[in-house]
């Protein structure tokens, strides 16, 4: 691949990271916030016990419906996936799985940290496991999608 495309493909991954890392900033710590009580009133909530809250939602998945258990189990693996995917793209020196994965462990970290303090969500263990299952996936996915990309690029050279 050409340096020049190379470098525009960079420049798309930097504008679609900053577009999910915006979409991140609203939907975790803005879009609920309507009807909320006031900031002093708030509680802080947290669970610091791996797999309790995975648990909850399989033991109680018909009580509370299977599509809202799926959503919130899903949501947090499917919330990471572009950081995964992405930031290999954008970034050089991101080609090692295990830094892309340790960079989305510390960006969830930062994130439920970030709940806890301004009392918006909470923190969760359980979030931080599937935050980085989702970095994982999408490096496997970015891993996949190279390899489809040199086979196809080497066939025609």
């Amino acid at each position: 691949m050409r340096d020049e495309t190379k470098k525009k493909i960079r420049i798309i991954g930097w504008i679609l990271f900053i577009i999910y890392i915006l979409l991140l900033i609203y939907f975790l710590f803005l879009s609920e916030e309507y009807g909320r009580k006031d900031f002093a009133q708030r509680d802080y909530q947290y669970n610091l016990v791996l797999f309790q809250e995975i648990r909850r939602f399989w033991v109680y998945r018909e009580r509370v419906g299977y599509l809202a258990a799926f959503l919130n189990l899903a949501g947090n693996v499917i919330g990471f996936l572009p950081f995964g995917f992405i930031l290999p793209v954008i970034g050089k020196r991101m080609k090692n799985g295990f830094l892309v994965t340790v960079c989305g462990f510390c960006l969830s970290l930062f994130v439920e940290s970030m709940q806890l303090i301004f009392k918006v969500g909470s923190f969760d263990v359980d979030d931080l496991l599937l935050n980085t299952l989702g970095t994982v996936l999408g490096y496997l996915a970015f891993l996949i999608c190279n390899r489809i990309r040199r086979w196809i690029y080497e066939k025609k050279v």
